[in-house]
C-alpha cells in the first residue's frame, strides 16, 4: 500500500486497510455536534518500528495547564488558519503541533490515514486523529515545559499486555479503558483511541475489564486545580471524590 509515493511497511498494512472506512461510532460515542463553536483540531498517532516491535509516541501534558493537566496524550492541538483546510490542513496541524511539543522532524513522518473527527466535550474540540508512520525517527524531548512535562515512545507490546490493562474509574462514575505502563497512567480520550488502535491494527489481546482502578489522586487534584480551586479546597474535594470513586463503595475512612 502506497501513500504519497511511499510504501508503508507490512506491519502497518492491516491498520491502514481498517482505517479506510472506519465507523466513527466505533471510535467513540462522542461525535462533534453540528455547532460552529466546536473548534477543529488534530492529533498525531505516530507509529514507529522500535527495537521490540511497533511503538507509539505519547506526551504527558504539563501539570500547570488549564485543561487536561497531567494527562497522557497524543501530540496535537487546534487548527491554525495558516494550516489550511481539509485533510491537508489536518495533517499540517498534527505535524506542526508534534514538532512544537516534541521537536520531531516532520520530514521523517509519513501520514497514511485520518480517522473521523471525535468530540471532547470538556474542551469543545472536534479532534481528527492523523495516523502516521515514523519512517525516520528523530530525537524527541520536551520543547516547552509549560506545555509538556515528558515525552515517551511506548511499545505496543506493553499496551497489549493484559497485566497493563485496566478499567479507569473516574470519581464522576465514568469507567473506560486505561493502561498502566511503568509510572504512566493512560486514560480518557487517549486511552480510548489506543484501545481502538490496537483492535484495528490487529494487535489487541484479551484482557479483563473488571479490573477497575480509580483515577489517581494526582490527576483528580489537577482537574480541581484547573477549575481555579484554592489549595485547601483541592485537598478536600479530592478526598471526597476519591471516596466516592472507590469500587467497593467503602467510605469508612471519611473525609478530612
Amino acid at each position: 500500500m502506497t501513500f504519497d509515493g511511499v510504501e508503508i511497511p507490512d506491519w502497518l498494512q492491516p491498520l491502514a486497510k481498517a482505517s479506510e472506512e472506519v465507523d466513527p461510532k466505533l471510535l467513540s460515542r462522542f461525535l462533534p455536534p453540528d455547532d460552529p463553536s466546536v473548534r477543529q483540531s488534530a492529533v498525531l498517532i505516530l507509529l514507529a518500528d522500535g527495537n521490540d516491535g511497533p511503538e507509539v509516541l505519547l506526551t504527558e501534558r504539563a501539570w500547570t495547564l488549564r485543561r487536561h493537566a497531567g494527562q497522557m496524550a497524543f501530540p496535537g492541538g487546534g487548527v491554525d488558519p495558516e494550516d489550511g483546510t481539509g485533510d491537508e490542513g489536518l495533517v499540517r496541524t498534527a505535524l506542526r503541533e508534534a514538532e512544537e511539543e516534541t521537536g520531531l522532524d516532520p520530514a521523517g513522518v509519513v501520514p497514511f490515514a485520518i480517522w473521523p473527527a471525535l468530540w471532547v466535550p470538556v474542551s469543545n474540540f472536534g479532534v481528527s486523529p492523523v495516523l502516521a508512520w515514523w519512517r525516520e525517527p528523530s530525537p524527541v524531548a520536551v520543547v516547552d515545559p509549560a506545555e509538556v512535562a515528558s515525552v515517551h515512545t511506548v511499545p505496543v507490546s506493553a499496551l497489549v499486555d493484559p497485566a497493563n490493562r485496566i478499567s479507569c474509574l473516574h470519581p464522576s462514575g465514568f469507567t473506560g479503558p486505561a493502561f498502566t505502563v511503568g509510572d504512566l497512567y493512560i486514560w480518557g480520550f487517549t486511552a480510548g483511541l489506543l484501545d481502538k488502535l490496537l483492535v484495528l491494527g490487529g494487535w489487541a489481546r484479551d484482557w479483563d475489564p473488571s479490573v477497575v482502578v480509580p483515577l489517581p489522586d494526582r490527576l483528580v487534584e489537577a482537574a480541581w486545580r484547573s477549575e481555579g480551586r484554592r489549595p485547601e479546597d483541592v485537598r478536600r474535594l479530592t478526598a471526597i471524590e476519591h471516596d466516592l470513586g472507590r469500587p467497593d463503595g467503602d467510605e469508612s475512612e471519611g473525609v478530612e
